[in-house]
């Protein structure tokens, strides 16, 4: 049946998933129907076709440097990457991910650009593509012993390390992990840039933020299951109220500030900067920090100076 005999409802429904691709044909015939409802449907279909364009060529982009490699005839890749440096309570974790040659999956991103339920579609696909997942955990105590730098790096040595394929090439974010023999790539922002290294960003924010969610039924009254662990206001608020619980980071400096660890001079000097306006009373203010030096330790001082560095941005 030609497109001029279809009746509108046939076409809309041949073409009503987004994942259904477009042609420029389709769209010409579209174009030169009569019918007053094929200019609405040309137009929706238009749209559509352009962002299928630009997911293809961010995609391209994306699966550039796995392209070159499944050419040379490197077929298992893994990309990986962590997450949950940045809270101040719950383990920090670590994924790596390998994928068959050719394999795509639209929509493919950096886990920080995603929604959650669109982090959970996509994590589901890439199980099912992958070949290989590892997941690397380490815990709050070996945050606490090491630093979360190594921490970091740890968790991202386990997960390679738990990939059920051994991979021939690491493509990495950010950062180069030590101890591997295979080669390996470090791509700064990788997670928005590569396929494999965005694929393992999902995974392991998934994985951690299931495992934060479990755990706020053992520590009620922190929220762990909205905040996954960040230092959300109302997270910071119920550190002051309930103190730190066993998942907390003790070893992160701000956990003591919370808690009321640190010198009356700082939080009285914090309080003012707080309420400041003008750069004047920014300028007295920040005299007030550096003459109160004998009296801050190091870390209040760098603190404090940090706020004012910031205000100075801020302040007209």
């Amino acid at each position: 049946m030609s497109l001029s005999q279809a009746s509108l409802k046939e076409i809309q429904e041949k073409y009503s998933s987004a994942e259904v691709s477009i042609s420029p044909q389709i769209l010409r015939r579209l174009q030169r129907d009569p019918r007053s409802g094929a200019r609405k449907l040309y137009n929706t279909l238009s749209r559509r076709l352009e962002e299928q364009t630009k997911e293809r060529k961010r995609l391209d982009a994306m699966l550039h440097f796995e392209r070159v490699l499944w050419k040379a005839g490197i077929v298992h890749i893994a990309g990986v990457d962590e997450v949950g440096v940045g809270p101040l309570a719950g383990p920090v974790v670590a994924a790596a991910v390998v994928f068959p040659p050719d394999t795509e999956i639209h929509g493919i991103d950096d886990s920080k650009a995603l929604d959650e339920e669109t982090r959970q579609r996509l994590d589901g696909c890439i199980r099912a593509k992958a070949s290989g997942i590892g997941i690397g955990v380490v815990s709050v105590d070996d945050i606490d012993r090491i630093n979360i730098y190594r921490a970091g790096i740890r968790a991202m040595q386990l997960a390679v390390s738990l990939l059920p394929v051994l991979p021939q090439h690491v493509l990495v974010d950010s950062r180069t992990i030590p101890d591997l023999s295979q080669p390996q790539n470090s791509f700064d922002k990788g997670d928005g840039i590569n396929f494999s290294i965005a694929a393992a960003s999902i995974v392991a924010k998934v994985y951690r933020d299931n495992l934060m969610t479990e755990l706020d039924g053992s520590f009620p009254g922190y929220g762990f299951a909205g905040h996954k662990g960040y230092a959300t206001p109302a997270h910071q608020d119920a550190i002051r109220r309930l103190g730190p619980c066993s998942i907390h980071r003790k070893s992160f400096d701000y956990i003591r500030e919370l808690c009321g660890q640190y010198s009356e001079a700082f939080y009285t000097l914090k309080h003012e900067g707080s309420t400041i306006t003008s750069r004047k009373a920014l300028a007295d203010w920040e005299c007030r920090i550096r003459e109160s030096r004998e009296t801050l330790s190091p870390m209040e001082l760098k603190k404090l100076l940090l706020m004012a560095s910031r205000l100075w941005k801020r302040t007209k």
